[in-house]
């Protein structure tokens, strides 16, 4: 029950701050936005149709029409995120912000709606719309969900040429990059580690200098050469970006041929690292 207070306070918090680069950043600038959200500031900028109102009921359909790919918890949370953004850019209507320089509203309003979606993401729930989508090809196509927004984010954008003109298009593509971007950072972590592989001859040697120079533990999988099968050790590490080179320095000098792939991975939890239970 207290994680689901505490998801449910993270939606109510990440709804706000999206409600508030709607109202204080985008609208004042006359940018636009993608989903569901840039359709009813479409609305706004040709009828002054509360974008609150109009927000509700284009997600709700939505979010009837694509109940199926959602389980029930996140359908929950989906409820709740629609209601609070609804809210929360009926009540912010009339605030604003004392800057009339378009692309700092932008990068702004990038910034405060990565957070705001972010935060709705993290903990399960979706902003309906064009999030209902991005799960879609994430689970049929493997993109990743910050990405697959940005795309459906762009139909959209492109869609409302004729209302805020090409100028205003382009910045508000700057704006949603700057969002997909802070997104990302929100859903998949703060916490980006190197993850590398290394295949060699020496792999003994090498995972004994891992231990004793970078004090971090070391995997050991047995593979096979698909060419020579010919059995091969394969160690597997994870090491902080600050670590890269010490590792490099250990294998060029304990092996020139290894072979070694590095990549980066979000989110480390165990032993050495962060405690799951506190994510």
């Amino acid at each position: 029950m207290k994680k689901y207070i505490a998801d449910i306070s993270i939606i109510i918090i990440g709804a706000f701050v999206f409600a508030l680069a709607i109202n204080l950043f985008v609208i004042p600038s006359e940018l636009g936005e993608g989903g569901v959200t840039g359709i009813t500031i479409i609305f706004f900028y040709l009828f002054e149709w509360s974008p609150g109102l109009v927000s509700f009921i284009l997600n709700a359909i939505l979010l009837i029409a694509g109940y199926k790919f959602l389980n029930k918890l996140t359908i929950i949370y989906t409820i709740i995120a629609i209601t609070a953004i609804s809210l929360s850019l009926y009540l912010t209507e009339s605030w604003n912000v004392a800057s009339d320089e378009i692309l700092v509203n932008a990068i702004f309003g990038g910034i405060f709606s990565g957070v705001g979606i972010g935060l709705i993401i993290r903990v399960g729930g979706t902003t309906a719309g064009t999030t209902i989508l991005a799960k879609i090809t994430n689970k049929l196509f493997g993109w990743s969900i910050s990405y697959g927004l940005l795309f459906f984010d762009l139909l959209v954008v492109f869609g409302s040429f004729l209302i805020i003109g090409a100028e205003k298009v382009m910045i508000t593509i700057i704006m949603l990059y700057v969002g997909t971007k802070v997104m990302e950072l929100i859903i998949e972590g703060v916490n980006p580690k190197k993850a590398v592989t290394i295949i060699s001859k020496e792999s003994d040697s090498i995972a004994k200098q891992i231990n004793q120079y970078l004090d971090r533990g070391v995997t050991v999988m047995n593979g096979q050469g698909y060419y020579s099968k010919e059995a091969k050790e394969v160690l597997y590490i994870v090491i902080s970006k600050q670590e890269v080179v010490k590792l490099k320095r250990i294998v060029e000098a304990t092996d020139k041929n290894a072979f070694v792939a590095i990549h980066d991975v979000r989110d480390v939890f165990g032993e050495g690292f962060h405690d799951i239970s506190k994510s």
